[in-house]
């Protein structure tokens, strides 16, 4: 057997009692796991079963190229931010968005710990940290924009230019970028009620360009709603 920590990403009922996991895990990267029992009457652990909350699972060996077995987990860290409900939704989304752009991510620390400074952001009701930490993982992954003088970003080639390359890019949501891509502590941006559903708009242009097989989360619809 073995003991790691792990984000939960998604999860996926399987049968009457049994679910198979989605992670991300400090060790290993992103795994999927088989866990029994667990939506069984008398197990109290599916309420452990929240988007990113930090497990520490204990795996049994696996035979082959099944899926590993949790034995046993428990919660790593008790946020208590699923009663709020614009954390709530920022939750979902970040995490319906990891469970799609780090399906081949193997052990990358700078990740999970990120992750984690995510969550604590949030905890402190910081409501715009997800935007920020879209940036964050594209400067972890090597695919943020280059910065240079430019006052227009270029989402297709990843740099600024002297004039508009895209109409989401005008010279204030490339300013934001600018900003947050040069900050020492990401989460200080201030980015204005007002203009945070172009800056989104901005970051998913992005990541169709430089994120390969990307799609659109299918709760960005519901965020967009709690954000207006």
């Amino acid at each position: 057997m073995n003991s790691q920590n792990g984000f939960l990403l998604s999860f996926i009922k399987y049968g009457e009692n049994d679910a198979v996991l989605h992670c991300f895990t400090e060790e290993d990267g992103f795994q999927t796991y088989f866990v029994k029992g667990i939506y069984s009457k008398r197990n109290k652990k599916k309420a452990l079963l929240q988007p990113l909350n930090m497990l520490n699972f204990t795996i049994n060996p696996t035979r082959g190229n099944g899926i590993p077995l949790v034995s046993r987990f428990e919660l790593v860290k008790n946020h208590d931010i699923y009663m709020d409900i614009k954390a709530n939704t920022v939750i979902f989304f970040v995490s319906d968005f990891l469970n799609q752009v780090l399906r081949h991510e193997n052990k990358n620390p700078d990740l999970f710990f990120g992750i984690d400074k995510f969550v604590s952001e949030l905890t402190d009701k910081n409501y715009q940290c997800h935007l920020l930490f879209l940036i964050m993982i594209l400067k972890i992954q090597g695919v943020a924009p280059l910065i240079n003088n430019g006052s227009y970003l270029d989402p297709e080639t990843g740099t600024f230019s002297a004039t508009p390359c895209h109409q989401l890019f005008n010279e204030e949501i490339s300013g934001i970028w600018k900003i947050a891509l040069c900050s020492e502590n990401i989460y200080i941006t201030k980015i204005h009620p007002s203009l945070r559903k172009d800056f989104m708009d901005s970051l998913l242009v992005y990541y169709h360009y430089h994120i390969t097989d990307f799609k659109v989360p299918a709760s960005l619809e519901v965020i967009q709603q709690i954000f207006e």
